[in-house]
């Protein structure tokens, strides 16, 4: 069971750079931004479920975390880049810090997102492609850093989702 999670967790976390081996299963989260209190949050929640962090907290510190991000002042690379804690039944909550620099105001209404990892780019486009109709694609998909295939759009109905993709 240890060596399924293994693989699972190297899923997960979208900021790793090498492929690793792991199990084809589609799956949903959900992705919480924070305008710096992603740490405290996390931290809570974790108290609360009584779980553990899957894989490592990263910080846009980590090296070679975010190449394409734009300068980030000391105080911001100690932000949380990604964190992800399994809740119940096999639910995560998966987490960052949106720092200023980046041009994305935080607002009650835009901090959540469904996050899905389909099996396939196929079905990752067919998804995002309906779920985009009469809605806005906030970031095309396309390959990322970390090995993904990533994007992300709202629905007609104001619903925000994110794709990753980690079939190559």
């Amino acid at each position: 069971m240890n060596e399924v999670r293994g693989m699972l967790s190297t899923r997960s976390d979208p900021c790793r750079r090498s492929p690793s081996p792991f199990i084809p299963m589609a799956r949903v989260s959900t992705y919480l931004n924070f305008t710096r209190t992603t740490e405290e949050a996390f931290l809570f929640y974790r108290s609360v479920f009584q779980t553990e962090f899957d894989g490592p907290v990263q910080r846009y510190s980590s090296e070679g975390a975010c190449p394409e991000a734009p300068p980030l002042s000391p105080e911001d690379s100690n932000l949380i880049l990604h964190v992800a804690l399994p809740i119940l039944g096999g639910h995560v909550l998966m987490g960052s810090d949106v720092p200023e620099a980046f041009g994305m105001p935080l607002r009650p209404g835009n901090t959540t997102y469904i996050n899905l990892e389909p099996d396939s780019r196929a079905e990752t486009d067919r998804l995002f492609a309906a779920l985009s109709t009469g809605g806005h694609v906030s970031a095309p998909l396309q390959e990322m850093f970390w090995g993904g295939y990533w994007g992300t759009c709202i629905d007609r109905f104001g619903t925000l989702w994110m794709f990753n993709c980690s079939e190559k």
